[in-house]
């Protein structure tokens, strides 16, 4: 099965896509090449990012930590306000026990849980214990979890 093709949403769901923080990073402050056809696909409407305020506040707080060594792109006070213009903020979902994919690490559940919740196509991330949970997530949400160099939208191929 190939796992950009997503055939259980809708035609607004099929374009969502939740990145980590480790996935921005990658993509606003360090502009990895796997990253290099992102914007352009936004632009193009291929995908639609969506995350929720604890998101931000966790970009945030790494961004104020001051330990990332330098970047390729934006500057730390340009990188949250890309992030404001580039995503849209929707609620977290409440707490639930309905989700049954577990992340090993606590700080990532809130990603796993936010894409469930909004049915979205793709979860970006390069975190293991994330990507541990690829197949589940597909299987029983419709889920995409993938590596930051796994990530095509299918349209973007067209």
């Amino acid at each position: 099965m190939n796992p950009f093709i997503v055939g259980t949403h809708s035609q607004l769901e099929a374009h969502l896509a939740v990145l980590d923080t480790q996935a921005v990073l990658d993509w606003l402050y360090f502009s990895d090449p796997v990253t290099l056809h992102w914007e352009a696909w936004r632009q193009a409407g291929h995908w639609h990012w969506v995350a929720g305020a604890a998101m931000r506040d966790e970009l945030a707080h790494v961004l104020a930590r001051g330990r990332l060594p330098a970047g390729q792109g934006l500057a730390t006070p340009a990188l949250l306000e890309a992030f404001d213009a580039r995503s849209r903020v929707l609620t977290a979902p409440a707490p639930t026990l309905a989700n049954p994919l577990r992340c090993s690490d606590p700080d990532d559940q809130k990603f796993i849980d936010f894409a469930v919740a909004h049915r979205v196509a793709w979860l970006v991330s390069r975190d293991r214990a994330v990507l541990k949970l690829k197949r589940r997530a597909q299987a029983a949400h419709g889920v995409n979890i993938l590596a930051p160099c796994d990530w095509v939208p299918l349209s973007a191929l067209a």
